[in-house]
């Protein structure tokens, strides 16, 4: 079944299960693999995606449900070669760990960006929930959101 996307600003027509998860089009169709799996449940917040701005968990999203709707993935933060200011706080602000979790924490706090610009700690702590760190205290991640709102 063809099914149409647009991701990172790219349209896309692929032929493909309308139940295959949308984590695996991005990695193994479309070759986009930062979205990272790691659960494979939902829990963790590796595979997060923008979809249509809001995050969600590619992991349990099946690509019918993201048919002409628009998808960004960690490949598409950057823009003309130029990292976003959510990136380059996480670089600056050692933001980044391992890395498994690094794309959905960037596209949480560039969701949380959007829809407020200056989020208090609470409100930062709140929009990565869902994205679990196994290598640090979240201190880091805290603070680098924090100065990317700043830079916003």
């Amino acid at each position: 079944m063809a099914i149409p996307l647009k991701v990172n600003g790219k349209e896309y027509e692929l032929n493909a299960p309308p139940m295959k998860r949308l984590l695996d089009v991005l990695r193994e169709d479309l070759h986009l693999t930062g979205t990272k799996e790691g659960c494979g449940e939902g829990e963790c917040g590796s595979c997060s995606v923008l979809l249509e701005g809001e995050v969600v968990n590619s992991c349990l999203v099946p690509i019918c449900q993201a048919e002409d709707v628009s998808i960004v993935t960690i490949e598409g933060l950057a823009q003309d070669g130029r990292l976003s200011a959510v990136q380059q706080a996480f670089i600056e602000h050692g933001g980044a760990q391992c890395g498994i979790c690094t794309p959905g924490m960037l596209l949480a706090a560039t969701a949380l960006l959007n829809q407020n610009p200056h989020p208090s700690r609470d409100e930062i702590k709140a929009a990565i929930a869902g994205n679990l760190c196994r290598c640090t205290g979240y201190m880091k991640i805290f603070e680098a959101i924090a100065a990317a709102s700043r830079l916003e």
